[in-house]
């Protein structure tokens, strides 16, 4: 315990799930889930054995209303990573405490943990944040593979991290044109949105995570993977001198297609952050 007590930990604070005797909270996102598995090298299905309080001048950066929380667990499940791990594992976790001060009681409760493996400390777990444990269900298990199973997959979408250029150039009859939406990503590999007009047809549009070119009239559908790149990391605001499109019109037509975008992928909605 006291190894674990003296890790130094780099991360943001996230609430988590409600349990027994504390108030109720937000149930995770699709979102949410994909932002802890996107960040942890280890996703751990654990059975909590022994809980411990950390006394609180032990414990800085804690969000107001959470002790911190030795704990110490069987491990029942390796959902992603490669690290070697035991039969049970330890680490700290911050946990909403009720009115009297009380955490919620998860002895012998499974639940699944967002972690990265302490080096040189085998058995030894950092969470990715100091909440990134979440109470185990079967749905929320099959949800999780799903989101992993995208993560790893070979063709799964690069983070998207801004829009690189944006071009409208109409077509030869009226109400007809293209939009392209060239993104930047992290790995720098390609990523595109095109958007579509067609005399007297609503815009349409789709998102390519390649050289090909995108699907256009196909969407990505709401909490998936490449919705999740989309939604939750284009800007709101457009970067200045982005839009190279030719005239004063043809960039408002940018824009406004960049804006049809945005309201047909929706609200990025997180609870944990």
């Amino acid at each position: 315990m006291a190894a674990l007590i003296g890790t130094t930990f780099t991360f943001h604070a996230l609430p988590v799930h409600a349990q027994a005797g504390v108030p109720s909270a937000p149930q995770a996102t699709y979102a949410d889930i994909a932002d802890l598995s996107d960040s942890a090298g280890l996703v751990i299905v654990a059975q909590v054995m022994k809980v411990m309080r950390v006394e609180d001048q032990r414990a800085p950066g804690r969000r107001p209303g959470h002790g911190r929380f030795y704990v110490e667990a069987r491990t029942k499940a390796l959902l992603t990573g490669n690290a070697p791990l035991g039969e049970s594992v330890k680490y700290l976790v911050d946990l909403p405490l009720d009115a009297r001060g009380k955490p919620p009681k998860l002895k012998k409760q499974a639940v699944f943990l967002f972690a990265r493996a302490v080096p040189g400390r085998p058995g030894e777990l950092q969470l990715v944040t100091p909440v990134a444990q979440e109470p185990w269900s079967a749905s929320g298990e099959a949800r999780l593979r799903g989101i992993l199973k995208s993560l790893v997959s070979p063709d799964a979408p690069a983070r998207v991290t801004g829009v690189r250029e944006l071009l409208y150039v109409p077509g030869n009859l009226a109400g007809q044109g293209e939009t392209q939406i060239f993104l930047t990503t992290r790995d720098g590999s390609a990523a595109s949105i095109t958007v579509r007009h067609d005399p007297g047809q609503p815009a349409a549009w789709g998102v390519s995570f390649s050289e090909l070119v995108a699907d256009v009239g196909n969407p990505p559908q709401h909490d998936t993977l490449e919705w999740y790149r989309l939604a939750c990391f284009l800007p709101n605001t457009l970067p200045p001198g982005v839009n190279v499109s030719e005239g004063y019109a043809a960039r408002m037509q940018a824009e406004a297609d960049y804006r049809v975008v945005l309201g047909e992928l929706g609200v990025c909605e997180r609870n944990l952050s």
